[in-house]
């Protein structure tokens, strides 16, 4: 491919090679939140169809530059500090569809009782992820060993379960009317992304047009940490079952701190390796993501304008494309 043409392909009609953000984000309730390094916007399309967009600074969890920056373990904050901050914006988004008689207001809780609850709720959440995708497949696997002598096939069965269980999940989630505005709103953000990465200019037919996968998608980091679990299984290998449990629940942090820099470096490369490691779980987003319509399109084109200079971005690529 020549520089400056277009691409086929994943990204369709999209001008130019792959070129690196930095920015990344999530949908929330009918809206798109945007982050580039240490801020983040959030824009929602209110009930009165306005959009509104609060920006703010997130610094994240950890404040040491060394940790934030080691391999592995940078992945691990990344994970914590992308549920912390999701959960936030995902609760600023809900705050304008409350009951009739609070329509168009936000809720002004108490803010230590807010970020109690966030815990909470963090905290739930990631106990309720290890019950359904790792004990539950470990004890179910459990029964097969009646019926299979080689301990090699019912860690196999387990890694398989959990997949199911994983693409189960998400096929089931994704038939929810809510869910699948959420997903359009996805589509929508993956599709900004997309489009100045690929030297376009940031405009409601351009991001139309291009491609709703990004092989920089939690979507894919999700699908990652259940192979690379399902590999890492493989070599715990001890007789007791509590200790075998504990060892797979105790390596998820590693597990995932691997998927980051997997898709980190995905997302940087146009490697035809990488590409072809990247396709299942590209694959996988047809699923959380929609197409979203033209004023979806619009609330993540301002999410966008209000934390990163894409203009000025751009200019750069097509400067690269053309030398």
């Amino acid at each position: 491919m020549t520089k400056a043409t277009a691409c086929s392909g994943l990204f369709g009609e999209e001008v130019g090679r792959l070129a690196y953000s930095g920015i990344g984000g999530q949908a929330v309730m009918e809206g798109v939140m945007m982050k580039y390094e240490d801020t983040y916007a959030v824009a929602v399309r209110k009930p009165d169809h306005d959009i509104v967009v609060e920006k703010k600074d997130y610094p994240g969890i950890c404040k040491n530059e060394t940790l934030k920056n080691l391999i592995f373990v940078r992945g691990i904050i990344n994970f914590v500090d992308s549920m912390v901050l999701g959960l936030s914006t995902l609760t600023y988004s809900a705050s304008f569809f409350e009951e009739e008689d609070k329509k168009g207001e936000t809720v002004q809780g108490n803010e230590k009782k807010e970020k109690a609850e966030m815990g909470f709720t963090i905290i739930l959440s990631l106990l309720l992820a290890v019950a359904i995708f790792m004990v539950l497949p470990f004890y179910v696997s459990l029964f097969f060993q009646r019926y299979i002598q080689s301990e090699t096939l019912v860690i196999l069965v387990e890694g398989v379960l959990r997949l199911f269980i994983f693409l189960g999940y998400i096929l089931l989630i994704s038939q929810m009317e809510d869910i699948k505005r959420v997903f359009m709103y996805h589509g929508a953000e993956h599709k900004c992304i997309n489009c100045i990465e690929h030297g376009l200019d940031l405009t409601v037919p351009n991001v139309k047009r291009s491609s709703r996968e990004h092989k920089r998608c939690g979507t894919s980091f999700l699908f990652f940490v259940v192979i690379i679990t399902i590999i890492a299984t493989m070599f715990i290998r001890v007789d007791s079952r509590i200790l075998r449990l504990v060892l797979r629940i105790a390596i998820i942090p590693l597990v995932a701190g691997i998927s980051y820099e997997f898709i980190r470096l995905a997302g940087r490369s146009d490697n035809p390796i990488f590409n072809a490691l990247s396709r299942p779980g590209l694959w996988l987003q047809k699923l959380t993501t929609r197409e979203p319509d033209e004023e979806m399109i619009e609330v993540g084109i301002a999410s966008v304008e209000a934390v990163f200079d894409w203009k000025g971005y751009v200019d750069t690529v097509r400067e690269r494309e053309t030398t």
